[in-house]
């Protein structure tokens, strides 16, 4: 497990390219918060989650597998790993911020995820 990454994966590089190539800029990893959200907009207080699928329990066809050996260990650490994710998730929304959490699996549609993320960020902070 040493070799998983939790900072630059894939889908984290995915998501920034191109909110970067739609004209946004952002801060990462902001530490101060909770859960270091990955990608974070401080003048509009938005955060933003990528998951990956199997490691926060996501429902698609990757995040619903279960490890053939050891089963215990990872039913208990990924569903540890989800309720920690709703914690920071409403953490950082009872401070004003608003959340929000890509997939995986959600990656793949450039056209869908832009549109996505610009009306996640062109809406008013809750």
């Amino acid at each position: 497990m040493r070799a998983i990454k939790d900072r630059d994966t894939g889908g984290e590089i995915i998501v920034r390219h191109l909110l970067h190539r739609m004209g946004y800029r952002y801060r990462l990893h902001r530490s101060d918060l909770p859960g270091k959200p990955d990608v974070v907009f401080p003048r509009w207080r938005k955060a933003i989650f990528v998951h990956g699928c199997f490691w926060h329990g996501h429902g698609c066809a990757r995040g619903a597998r279960t490890p053939k050996s050891n089963r215990d260990y990872w039913t208990g650490k990924i569903s540890r790993n989800a309720a920690r994710d709703a914690r920071n998730r409403e953490r950082l929304q009872d401070m004003g911020w608003s959340v929000l959490t890509l997939w995986e699996c959600e990656l793949k549609d450039e056209v869908g995820l832009a549109s996505r993320l610009r009306s996640f960020l062109m809406q008013e902070a809750a």
